[in-house]
């Protein structure tokens, strides 16, 4: 099973000044920012789960890196689960699966379980959060490989080549 970390993400309390500190601290950008991201459908640890996000995906070297933030004031999320609204810190790692169902047994084997699973609104793209907090410190989140989300990431990897660093910012 290919398990290769493709993003890794942090919760933030300001997406515009997390952006700009990773831009400073590491040289990492430029961000596309996707503002009040709705649920098509959540569930989080068993029970139904609507949270609106806004997230801002930019290149760190060869990893891209996303910085969400929890817009609600919904309290059964993943990321109210690990932080209140104005704490930060890594909140998971990503990795594009092959298949997801798999991959929710792969981790579950390890004692690593399925917490969240959702569908976006808008783009339609499934993901789950695994909870691998006690062996890592932070969650997993899963996706399965589709043409959406690799010319989603092929997008933000093109914008870092191209960046002239003088537009921090991009919207979706």
């Amino acid at each position: 099973m290919d398990l290769e970390i493709s993003q890794i993400a942090y919760h933030v309390s300001d997406i515009r000044t997390a952006c700009k500190n990773m831009y400073l601290q590491f040289a990492a950008g430029p961000f596309i920012i996707s503002e009040n991201i709705e649920l098509a459908n959540g569930e989080h640890r068993g029970k139904k789960t609507q949270f609106v996000h806004s997230s801002a995906y930019g290149q760190w070297g060869n990893i891209m890196l996303e910085l969400v933030k929890q817009e609600d004031n919904s309290v059964n999320t993943p990321f109210r689960e690990m932080y209140g609204p104005d704490e930060e810190g890594i909140h998971h790692t990503a990795l594009m699966v092959e298949n997801f169902d798999k991959a929710v047994d792969h981790f579950d084997s390890f004692n690593m379980p399925l917490l969240t699973r959702c569908t976006t609104a808008k783009a339609h793209v499934d993901f789950g959060f695994i909870d691998a907090r006690k062996k890592l410190g932070y969650m997993i989140e899963i996706y399965e490989r589709s043409t959406t989300l690799l010319d989603f990431y092929q997008l933000v990897k093109n914008r870092a080549k191209e960046w002239d660093q003088k537009h921090l910012f991009f919207s979706v």
